[in-house]
């Protein structure tokens, strides 16, 4: 079976890690662990993790020209990645400086640098990989208008698109809703419906009513929650138990693996379990794209779970 063809328009970034006991209070601060330089980035980071977990993915997005900018694009190829179809630009790579507290749980703060920079250009420079893809995955880590005119021309090419909205703005504009699939956790799904979060299937069905096909809700340890928008019908996919080290990159990772089965024709209920398989793998191990598994190992858990 030929690979499926993965496109990520997105973030790459440099990530800033330090593990510390909790997150300082205003004004407070706090000694923690030595400081790790870890290629990350949400689009970098779906992927890496698209590559590894089985597919023929290609990066578009944008480095800068400081000491991150090589570091980085050599990230990318290590796993596999092509980045034909990644720039550079004068100034500063992106950078994320990410908190790891002892259960494994972190808090972020990102500085774009050059993923301010992602155009509309970069996206047509890329169309000849954007026809033959079987899914272009977005996040909200580079301008929201180029976005938009990314699901925008996947919608008339007929393309897949997988829109990861995080950061989650306070109102997702309406055509963002028009990705074909929609993958947010609850707080995000929360943010940008701002609604509460326990109701699970009135935040898919209110994802939904506003142009998504599919909603793949990620709970976490509990698995996912997949919302039909042809048939009305919910699946809930369990999560695998796991002792979590770091969640970085875990959701990248779920979104990726869910690329990557979707590609190959598995149904949505068989391509969760994957996604949630390799989302589960991604907490076990430290930093971003060093966490990310590869298809044997999340073969292997879904073969011992």
């Amino acid at each position: 079976m030929p690979k499926p063809v993965i496109v990520v328009i997105g973030s790459i970034n440099m990530d800033l890690v330090v593990r510390c006991g909790r997150v300082p209070k205003p004004g407070e601060t706090i000694a923690g662990d030595e400081l790790d330089l870890i290629p990350g980035g949400k689009g970098a980071n779906q992927a890496v993790a698209a590559a590894r977990l089985g597919g023929e993915t290609y990066m578009v997005g944008r480095v800068g020209t400081d000491a991150f900018g090589d570091v980085l694009r050599r990230g990318l190829e290590s796993s596999g990645v092509s980045t034909k179809f990644v720039k550079t630009s004068p100034g500063a790579s992106g950078t994320a400086m990410i908190l790891v507290q002892p259960q494994g749980e972190n808090s972020i703060v990102i500085s774009p640098g050059a993923n301010a920079k992602v155009t509309k250009k970069d996206v047509d420079a890329a169309l000849p990989v954007i026809r033959k893809a079987s899914a272009v995955l977005l996040q909200l880590e580079i301008p929201v208008e180029t976005v938009k005119y990314a699901i925008g021309v996947c919608k008339k090419l007929g393309v897949r698109t997988i829109l990861d909205p995080a950061p989650a703005p306070d109102r997702l504009p309406d055509a963002l809703h028009k990705a074909t699939l929609i993958t947010p956790n609850e707080t995000e799904a929360a943010t940008i419906l701002r609604m509460p979060r326990a109701n699970e299937q009135a935040v898919c069905r209110a994802l939904l009513s506003r142009g998504a096909r599919d909603v793949v809700l990620k709970l976490g340890k509990r698995g996912a929650l997949h919302a039909d928008e042809r048939t009305h019908v919910m699946t809930h996919v369990k999560g695998f138990k796991i002792k979590p080290v770091d969640t970085t990159a875990a959701g990248d990772s779920f979104t990726a693996g869910l690329a990557v089965a979707l590609g190959e024709g598995k149904p949505f209920a068989d391509a969760i379990r994957f996604a949630n398989a390799a989302g589960a793998l991604a907490c076990t191990a430290y930093g971003a794209q060093p966490s990310i598994p590869t298809r044997a190992a999340a073969m292997r858990m879904l073969k011992s779970q």
